[in-house]
């Protein structure tokens, strides 16, 4: 009886270090694009219910902005310009009439959230990180670049490189419109701030001129 429980116990133990193991090799390795979405937070964004920004660009003494409410688990998108014009939409029905404004929410949606979509956009290949000197700091940070399909979209063909530090935090960033080899824009990812676990860069600069686009009254609302 007692070799019986013996040969018992070492079965069970032997077949519960196989599936530990199973378990181990199930486990993948993090993609670049998992590590920089999650060094923002993107571990929190399953909790986020609305969100509320506004986008501003400041040029010398010109001042832009458009107001956003998005509620992503509905979809349901509000834009006002701070006057009495208020929109109220939801992006699962776009009509002629939505799609211009609807492609300032997505513009204006990317830059505050581009770690994240780095893991939402369909149609995007990302290359392997290189080491490169940003082109503002003139650092050396990581570097991976961002190309979209030539299909769909509001811009399709677009690419960024995207510069990031060791805590893959994103630091720069250059746009080339349809891909070309000269940069469309080059800016900043500054003034970084922590909104209930997401981390966002409040103001993009460019170098050597009076410009920033930046975020202001950002406000999450998470569910409980």
């Amino acid at each position: 009886m007692k070799k019986f429980t013996l040969i018992m116990f070492l079965l069970l133990l032997s077949l519960s270090c196989k599936q530990k193991e199973e378990k181990i090799l199930e486990i993948k390795p993090l993609t670049i694009a998992e590590k920089i979405a999650n060094a923002h937070g993107y571990k929190n964004w399953k909790h986020v219910d609305k969100i509320n920004f506004t986008f501003n660009v400041d040029k010398d003494s010109s001042h832009f902005e458009r107001i956003w409410a998005w509620k992503p688990k509905i979809n349901e998108v509000n834009f006002s310009t701070g006057g009495d014009s208020i929109v109220l939409y939801n992006r699962s029905k776009i009509d002629s009439t939505k799609t211009k404004l609807d492609g300032n929410f997505i513009n204006d949606k990317y830059w505050l959230l581009v770690p994240f979509q780095l893991i939402w956009d369909e149609g995007l290949s990302i290359s392997e990180p290189v080491k490169e000197i940003a082109p503002i700091s003139k650092t050396e940070m990581n570097k991976i670049t961002l190309t979209y399909s030539s299909e769909g979209g509001y811009t399709p063909g677009d690419a960024y490189d995207i510069f990031y530090g060791n805590d893959f935090l994103i630091k720069e960033w250059i746009f080339r419109k349809g891909n070309t080899n000269e940069p469309s824009m080059i800016t900043t990812f500054e003034n970084y701030q922590d909104f209930g676990g997401i981390k966002i860069a409040l103001d993009h600069k460019k170098a050597g001129t009076n410009w920033n686009l930046n975020f202001t009254n950002i406000k999450i609302d998470f569910t409980h």
